[in-house]
């Protein structure tokens, strides 16, 4: 496959829940590609959508849930594929890292079996042989003592061990894509570390496609090659990582940059970003982020901004841009 081929590609998103008794469009007219080998980070604060963006590759919404727009990975269109196929998509073709893994494993099962039966879900291979395939795995990202760490239950290891173990599962199909939604929040500083080098290490020699949700800078910067603002359901701002860091444009992101506490060393004070995230059942008119920027302008409050390219490689969702 060519470094140049598109592996994902959503085209005008929207997701939108019937959980109350206003509808909450989470996602509202996202596009974002992401090409054979690419690392892509989602970057934003909590509720800004991007964790409902990814989960839709899979489709993992609960029933009832409003999609609209075109989602294709590796070619197949994700919006047609039936139940079943669906099933095979999952594992095989994308695989998904979870910000919990004691969430997302199964308490009464050994990480083993967990391992063991993901495999033979999708292949017609012998339990012996997936249970090889696992401890092959377990030693892949670097878990002590593999063959007595594969019968453990999920209760009796730690978060890093865990998230090693959530990593082992999504790559023991060898998909093409990687969905790795925040996999180190839960975790402490030197784990979190350890688990974004064995992330990057992974995906090169795996050449993966790699979506990576994230609220940190930080992360994103370790891990990525691109960055995806997320604002109230949009995409305000995207570009190569050193683009971003270097020279933000949007105040949004100007914004997140600023409130690193790592830059605040020598200040009074940590700049924060003002006011609070829109109510997205109640999504004021213009651009979403307008209430809280000090750049806003009258046709910031009447117009919402389309993403527009900006320089060679970036995008852009701003009037001050337009």
């Amino acid at each position: 496959m060519s470094e140049e081929q598109t592996v994902i590609d959503i085209r005008d998103l929207s997701v939108t829940f019937h959980r109350s008794r206003k509808p909450v469009k989470a996602v509202n007219g996202v596009s974002l590609s992401v090409k054979a080998g690419e690392v892509v980070a989602l970057l934003g604060e909590s509720g800004s959508g991007k964790s409902v963006t990814m989960r839709s590759l899979l489709r993992l919404h609960p029933k009832g849930t409003d999609i609209a727009g075109s989602m294709t990975v590796s070619g197949r269109d994700v919006m047609a594929l039936s139940t079943r196929e669906l099933g095979q998509l999952r594992g095989a073709t994308v695989s998904m890292v979870f910000q919990e893994p004691r969430l997302a494993l199964d308490p009464v099962y050994t990480i083993g079996r967990q391992i063991e039966e993901t495999i033979m879900r999708h292949e017609k291979v012998s339990r012996q042989a997936a249970s090889e395939r696992a401890l092959a795995l377990f030693q892949k990202v670097r878990i002590p003592s593999p063959e007595r760490r594969l019968k453990n239950y999920p209760h009796e290891m730690s978060g890093g061990m865990l998230q090693r173990s959530m990593i082992a599962m999504a790559l023991a199909c060898n998909p093409k894509v990687l969905l790795a939604d925040e996999p180190t929040t839960a975790l402490d500083a030197t784990v979190q570390i350890q688990i974004l080098l064995l992330i990057r290490e992974l995906q090169k020699e795996y050449g993966l496609s790699v979506i990576f949700v994230t609220h940190d800078i930080g992360v994103a910067a370790e891990v990525a090659d691109r960055i995806a603002v997320m604002y109230a359901g949009r995409i305000v701002e995207e570009g190569r990582v050193g683009d971003i860091i270097r020279d933000p444009k949007h105040p949004y992101t100007k914004g997140l940059l600023g409130a690193r506490v790592e830059l605040a060393h020598g200040r009074d004070r940590l700049v924060t970003i003002p006011g609070s995230p829109p109510d997205l059942a109640a999504m004021p008119p213009g651009c979403a982020f307008a209430p809280r920027c000090g750049q806003a302008s009258d046709i910031c409050l009447r117009d919402v901004p389309p993403l527009k390219p900006i320089g060679e490689t970036g995008n852009i969702a701003c009037i001050q841009y337009a």
